[in-house]
């Protein structure tokens, strides 16, 4: 039997293609998509996905989202009691399930921490794209069919016109010296609409791009209503 697997869900490109590819393991079978969701904002905590869209990917993948609410002001010590508490539903919700999957590329110290810390909890934890060449994925991605944009930018790394911006090829050649072409540093993020990760693509509209905290550029993203789905939709 496949081993049950509680992947770690932003809305973003890295997760998507995660899934993709536990996909197409016969050895796993990923059972729900797990996210951080901020108190007050109704978004993804990182990329600042809506809740809404969050739970429109999940749809379109055939899978329930399973969320994690932290408050706005959040220490670490919180954030792991909340996410303890969520993993411990899991649990109950899925017999068998004590596997963790999660999108990260390079950061080893991301992925030491995620292993320390969910080690504690009893989880394992899965990196299914971990090692792989950033600039080879990014193009993987793209011609396998993914379709993202850029949802939030940081501006200490990236020019805030970038917001907002398809992720494809013409992102990668226009992408400065020094800034991985996933993002993996923290560069920048995506919400994903389609993808062979779904069974259909989202309808979305591009929405204003607001600087927060001074430093990041993050492009709102809407999921269209089903009356406006096929009125010139903007995908993003």
């Amino acid at each position: 039997m496949s081993t049950p697997v509680l992947l770690s869900w932003s809305g973003g490109k890295d997760a998507a293609w995660a899934l993709h590819q536990l996909q197409q393991r016969d050895d796993v079978h990923v059972v729900a998509l797990l996210t951080t969701l901020t108190e007050g904002h109704e978004r993804s905590s990182m990329q600042g996905v809506r809740a809404d869209v969050l739970h429109a990917q999940a749809n379109a993948a055939g899978l329930p989202l399973l969320p994690s609410w932290i408050p706005q002001t959040c220490d670490n010590t919180l954030y792991l009691q909340r996410m303890t508490a969520t993993l411990h539903e899991a649990s109950q919700r899925w017999p068998g399930l004590e596997t963790l999957a999660f999108g990260d590329l390079l950061l080893q110290d991301i992925r030491r921490w995620r292993e320390q810390q969910y080690d504690a909890l009893g989880w394992k934890t899965l990196f299914p794209l971990f090692g792989r060449d950033t600039r080879a994925l990014a193009r993987e991605m793209i011609d396998g069919g993914l379709r993202a944009h850029l949802c939030c930018v940081d501006t200490q790394h990236l020019d805030a016109t970038f917001a907002g911006r398809a992720f494809d090829p013409s992102l990668l050649e226009a992408l400065p010296p020094g800034i991985d072409a996933c993002g993996e540093n923290g560069e920048f993020h995506t919400c994903v609409s389609a993808g062979p990760m779904f069974g259909r693509a989202l309808a979305l509209t591009q929405g204003e791009t607001v600087l927060r905290d001074s430093r990041y550029a993050y492009t709102d993203f809407v999921l269209q209503a089903p009356s406006q789905a096929g009125v010139n939709p903007q995908p993003a």
